[in-house]
């Protein structure tokens, strides 16, 4: 077994985690005399906080270092010593490791400074191959990315409204192609990851789809329909959460450990991340903003889902004599439709900032992002608009966040799809960290 000689991650706060439930005294008090010593050992055995074997804190490490060298683009030993308080000897360790396991390539050495020259290492694109399904209530994806968050191949079919049995063919049509498109084979495929609305069934006549088509999805095993088609294991997320695990991922927030994330889709979603880990929630569904109030709305119109979403869009073209499922499938209706995309844009800002003072309300974020499925200029003119309204906006009691523009746009839900298993498989998660040993 490989051992750290400085595996103490001292006070930074990405090195190690402990602790004790408070409600463990609280549930502990009301159980009967009798039962007391059988019920303490259960609830101390359900304690969240774990504590780690040599493998655990060994396991931890090797991800922090990966991390931190996904997120500078390149990082040496000396710096990574530096960045995680762990002692050169277990650096280099690691760093052996991570090699040994392809994971990184190294650069050029960098001369000029006393001792021997440092060796930058980077992130190996071709060290893994990830697979990810997107589907959505306006079209379905499916992507191959690499390493480093790279998009290798892709397929999609757009819909008025996916039906399931339609997916999944859609699905096994298009695996040979992303397949044969990336240059492997299905063995090859490190993981598949799936981002979906988590009750697609949900908000039917804003999406103009039969509900008695979308309540198929209630019952439909995606999961095991995916197992049946490849020799994979299949990791399903919400498709908000999804996008946000790939912006944690591969965006290079390096000035960030707290931030709130919202995807415009044809419904607004979006993720939370804390501590430097994207925030699942109970049933991971945290960051499901489409509910939030916004005040000044119509009665039943007064949600985030009624102002930040691509739906809202749609209708305004419709109502100009447009075909709406241009919004989806072609970035030219925007400029197609200017004043309907302005007003689209105030709107969606104006909700949008009430629901980032409504989240700092909650937790004090350091920074917003906003992405979505729409034009790169479309998307700068969102986050431009809604700093303009925290501008106005009365913040007394919370802090100004910055807002900035996400990094993948459109393909945000498919890449954060197959970045689920890499998360699982590389990334730290600060929220579950310990909560088995």
């Amino acid at each position: 077994m490989l051992k750290y000689s400085d595996c103490a991650l001292q006070s930074r706060p990405d090195r190690g985690r402990g602790g004790f439930m408070a409600k463990v005294v609280n549930q502990q008090a009301s159980k009967g005399r009798k039962s007391v010593d059988h019920d303490r050992n259960a609830l101390l055995r359900s304690t969240p906080q774990r504590g780690s074997n040599q493998s655990t804190v060994r396991d931890y490490n090797e991800r922090l270092v990966l991390q931190l060298i996904r997120n500078h683009g390149w990082l040496t030993k000396s710096e990574a010593t530096v960045a995680t308080g762990l002692s050169p000897n277990a650096v280099s360790v690691i760093f052996k490791s991570l090699d040994r396991a392809g994971l990184l390539v190294r650069g050029k050495p960098e001369r000029g400074r006393i001792g021997q020259p440092s060796v930058p290492s980077a992130i190996n694109p071709d060290a893994k191959r990830y697979m990810g399904l997107k589907i959505g209530r306006r079209s379905t994806e499916l992507v191959i990315i690499d390493f480093a968050g790279g998009v290798v191949s892709r397929a999609c079919e757009f819909h008025q409204y996916p039906v399931p049995e339609r997916c999944i063919a859609f699905v096994d049509r298009a695996i040979p192609e992303v397949l044969g498109a990336a240059g492997i084979n299905a063995s090859q495929v490190a993981g598949f990851g799936v981002a979906m609305p988590w009750e697609l069934w949900s908000w039917t006549e804003e999406a103009g789809a039969p509900k008695e088509v979308m309540e198929a999805w209630m019952a439909f095993d995606v999961e095991g329909a995916l197992n049946r088609l490849g020799p994979w294991r299949v990791t399903v997320a919400n498709d908000g959460t999804a996008a946000c695990t790939a912006e944690l991922m591969h965006g290079r927030h390096l000035d960030k450990t707290d931030f709130v994330y919202f995807f415009v889709g044809t419904f607004i979603g979006g993720g939370i991340v804390l501590n430097s880990s994207v925030f699942f929630g109970r049933q991971g569904n945290a960051g499901g903003f489409g509910p939030l109030r916004v005040p000044g709305g119509p009665p039943g119109k007064d949600r985030l889902v009624d102002c930040a979403s691509l739906s809202v869009f749609e209708d305004r073209v419709r109502q100009a004599g447009g075909d709406p499922a241009r919004v989806a499938a072609d970035d030219g209706v925007w400029s197609a439709h200017p004043a309907e995309a302005a007003d689209w844009i105030v709107t969606c800002a104006r909700g949008l900032s009430h629901a980032v003072i409504s989240s700092l309300a909650v937790i004090d974020f350091d920074s917003v992002i906003i992405d979505g499925a729409f034009p790169d200029d479309v998307r700068r003119a969102v986050v431009t608009a809604v700093q303009a309204e925290l501008d106005k906006a009365d913040l007394q009691g919370v802090g100004r966040p910055r807002v900035e523009a996400g990094k993948f746009g459109g393909v945000a839900r498919a890449v954060g799809a197959a970045t689920l298993p890499m998360y699982e498989d590389y990334a730290i998660n600060q929220n579950t960290l310990m909560r088995s040993g």
